[in-house]
This record gives structure tokens, sequence and C-alpha cells, in this order.
């Protein structure tokens, strides 16, 4: 165990908790969240005079695509960001859109995802819905707007239900709703399956109806007791992919990166939303995250300061990470906190700090979608940055994704240290100036020149739902939404940053 070697600075960092309040502020705060607030306008604009009621903007030439089943994805993922914002004109646009969208039927072809309809459309809809009847509800004036919005999540996920028709009752990810039909997939991901009982079960909560729970927290059950006993080579940690039918693993490949991230993130979160009833997820969360510090802490040999996590596969290691998985020190941070272990905590700033390198390495100051600390694999033309930082890029994109700046948010709210502030001011300034472009922001081809390498045509949706929200939280007031430095929280955000009532 490693606990005992993380305790000194771990005591330091809770005893500096107690003092610190959460409506802590510097003089820069609201001139930094009104600058984020103008940002997420800007966007919206551009989205919703050239792309609205479809899915993303392209923002270079003013079109739009339907890459998330083409009921809007931007305007339902942008909905709690606007209420915490307190943009009422945007709040009641997208009000006014949601009675009328059919999710019965998709217009778009091809197959769907379970995953990505879930957190954005089904987790977009529910916290409206939390937020609009507690402590946004100035907001609006007329409660049938409200209403609307729990009817179309249950709509939503009655269509989507047909998913779950397997032998095991894990559900089949990529589906043609139309038909109510799945491609030939005979299996499924550990986060696509895993990131799931949130959003379904507060959805029973709210309506009543146990279906929706029963159905996720039946395929959860293959995961937190999974099957064959090999597929678990850690406690804690397993596989990352299912048979669909029989609901054994077919793998022993263990990685927070993209795939299996959000399964290990709902483990506490879901613990969090409801301590009285998941108190299995909480111990799962925590025999993941122990295992995680004894067998995945990775040190860059030039670099041995930062803390990263490597990926197992059959007994075999790799040492390369992605952004994606940069939501893995506020995930320690969030857990630490609400289970008062402070080697959590320090451990969760550790790699919060180290993801804060991807972003202070780079040219543009904006961090990379994937890289490496492999020795043996350091690309020729890359040797001199390699021995200047530690670490290598194996993908240089920026898709406008949040889950450094994610770590940044609950370092600052967990410490109060203003350092994690300036650093999400910093990626914020960074961001904006590098993918500002056309009628909104764009994705950058290379954050590893100074101008972000060019651009790529698309705004995607979790850039109002996350990255903009993230970086307002972190310089707005004290609200209840909020994430508390004492644990003791009254929402809790699903992995698109959509928060949730929670639950005794």
């Amino acid at each position: 165990m490693m606990r005992a070697s993380f305790f000194p600075l771990a005591t330091a960092i809770f005893a500096a908790i107690e003092p610190i309040t959460a409506t802590a502020t510097s003089n820069t705060s609201e001139p930094r969240a009104a600058a984020v607030k103008a940002t997420f306008h800007h966007a919206w604009d551009g989205y919703y005079e050239f792309a609205f009621p479809h899915d993303q903007l392209q923002p270079l030439d003013n079109t739009y695509n339907d890459n998330y089943d083409g009921w809007g994805a931007s305007a339902i993922d942008a909905l709690s960001t606007a209420i915490i914002m307190g943009h009422a004109d945007i709040v009641n646009q997208i009000l006014d859109y949601i009675p009328i969208v059919d999710f019965t039927q998709t217009p778009t072809d091809g197959t769907i995802s379970l995953f990505e309809t879930t957190i954005r459309y089904l987790g977009g809809l529910l916290a409206g819905y939390d937020l609009l009847n507690g402590p946004a509800s100035h907001l609006i004036n007329d409660q049938n707007k409200t209403d609307a919005i729990l009817g179309k999540a249950t709509e939503l996920a009655d269509s989507l239900a047909f998913s779950f028709n397997s032998g095991s009752g894990i559900p089949h990810n990529n589906i043609f709703l139309n038909n109510q039909s799945w491609d030939d997939s005979s299996t499924n991901g550990l986060a696509t399956i895993g990131t799931l009982v949130l959003e379904w079960t507060r959805l029973s909560d709210l309506t009543g109806n146990q279906t929706y729970a029963n159905l996720s927290q039946k395929a959860q059950s293959y995961l937190m007791s999974p099957q064959p006993s090999w597929a678990e080579p850690f406690p804690g940690l397993v596989g990352s992919n299912i048979d669909i039918e029989s609901g054994e693993f077919q793998d022993d490949q263990v990685t927070w990166n993209g795939g299996d991230d959000s399964f290990y993130e709902y483990l506490i979160k879901f613990y969090i939303y409801s301590p009285s009833r998941f108190s299995d997820y909480r111990d799962r969360w925590e025999a993941a995250a122990n295992s995680t510090i004894e067998n995945l802490t990775s040190h860059p040999p030039l670099r041995p300061d930062l803390t990263f996590v490597r990926n197992y596969n059959n007994g075999s290691w790799d040492n390369s990470s992605q952004h994606l998985t940069g939501f893995i020190g506020g995930n320690f941070i969030l857990g630490g906190t609400v289970l008062k272990r402070t080697d959590l905590i320090e451990y969760g700033l550790n790699l919060t700090a180290a993801w804060h390198h991807t972003y202070a390495s780079s040219t543009s100051h904006v961090g990379p979608d994937s890289f490496g600390w492999n020795e043996t694999q350091v690309p020729d033309d890359q040797q001199e940055f390699y021995n200047q930082t530690g670490i290598y890029s194996t993908n240089g994109n920026y898709i406008l994704r949040p889950e450094v700046i994610e770590s940044y948010y609950y370092a600052w709210r967990i410490t109060g240290d203003e350092k994690y502030r300036d650093w999400v001011w910093d990626a914020y300034v960074a961001i904006n100036e590098t993918t500002s472009a056309g009628s909104g922001n764009a994705e950058l081809a290379n954050v590893y020149d100074a101008d972000g390498g060019g651009y790529q045509n698309n705004q995607d949706s979790f850039f109002f739902a996350e990255v903009l929200k993230y970086c307002y939280l972190t310089f707005a007031d004290d609200a209840d939404w909020q994430v508390k430095a004492n644990g003791l929280n009254k929402f809790v955000f699903n992995t698109e940053a959509h928060p949730f009532l929670i639950q005794e």
C-alpha cells in the first residue's frame, strides 16, 4: 500500500480545507467569469444562426453536421451551462425547442450510440429539469416548460430501451432506432456499458418507474462482479470488452483511457448520487483507486516528478495516455474528499499537475489528444522535445476536450489554491485564442504549432456542456451546483458535466 507515503502532504491539504470558504474570490474572478460567458454566447450565436436545430456547427463555412442523432445535440448539451450562467434568453430558446423534438425517430442514417445519446441528451434533459425545478427556477415563469423536459426524457428512454434486449441484459451500443435493431457487434465496451446507471436511475427516481434503473443496473452488475476471474488482474480494475449475450469479459486490458474511463468515473459518482443505496459502487471505486496507485502509477524516466497512469494488457505495459484520461485527477480528488482519504486527494493533485504539464509544454499551451513516455518509442523528430519535457506527442489534435480543465476545477474547489484557477484561466485563454474561427470555435490540428496548426471544421457540443461550464464555475460564486470542499455536495456531474440532484 502507498497510502502512508502520501499522508504528510495530504494532512496539510485537509487542514487547509476547513477555513476555505466556497465563496472565496479574487479581484479577477468577475471579469474572468464574464469573459467565459461571452465566449459561450458567441459560440451559441453562431450555432443558433447557422446550425440549429442540427447537432453541431461547422464554423469555418457556417454549415452543420448531425453526428449525434440529429436532435440538436449542441442545444441539449448547452442547456445546463446556459442555466448555470443565467443566460435566460438562451435557456428559453432551448426550452421552446425541446417539446417539438421527436425522440421516437432519428433523422440520421446508420446507427446511433446508446452511450453518447445517454450522456448528452438524456443527461442534458435531466440536469435541466433538476436545475429549473430547484436553484434556477427563477429563470422561467412557465412550469409547463420544465415539465415538458421530463416528458421528453421519458420518451427518449422508452425509445432506447430495446437496446437492452440481449440474453444477458447487457445493451447493444450501436443501434438503429427507427427499426429498433442493432449492428452485428458481439461485444460492448466497459465505458459504454458502465456509463448509463446515473442517467437511467435518475430518470427512475424522477418518474417513479423503476424500469429504467433496473435495465441499467442489471447491465452494470456484470461489471461489478466480473467473470471470468482473470478479467480482473488487479482488485477493482477490469478488462475492456464484454460479450453481449453471456456478460463475460473477453480480455484483461486495463486502462483509464477512452473506452474504459467513465466506468471508473461513475463508480464513485453513483455512490455520491445516492450513498444509502449504492455503497457497493463506492467499494468498487475505492478498490480500483487503490489498485491504480499501486499498479498503474508511472513516472516518465526524464521527469520522475510527474505522475501519470500507464496501461496493462495481458502482462504487458504501455506508457501512454490521452487528453480523455485527464479527468482522472479530478475523479481522485472528488473521491478522496467524499471518502475523507487525504492520500487520494494528493494523488489526484499529482495527476492534475502532470496533465497541466502537457498543456504548459506545448507551443500553443493547449494539451494534445494523446501522448506517451515510452523510452524506446520516441519519434525521431520529437527526440529534442522528449529530452526537454519527458513526453512526446502521439496525436497533436485538440478537439475542444474538457478533461484537463475539469481536474483543475476540482483541484480549485477542494483546495482553494489560486494556482488552479490560474491554470483554468491560462487554458481558457489559450483555447479561446487558438480555436476561435469563423462563426464559433473550431478543433485544432496540432497544438505544437503556436496557432494550433490550422483548424478542423467542427464545434463539438461538449464545448458548451463541459469546457465552458468548468471554466465558468471556476470563477463563479458559490451555488448549490458547485462542488463542495467538505464533500457535502448537493449535485453530482455526469460525464458530460450535466449536474443531477443528489438523493439520500
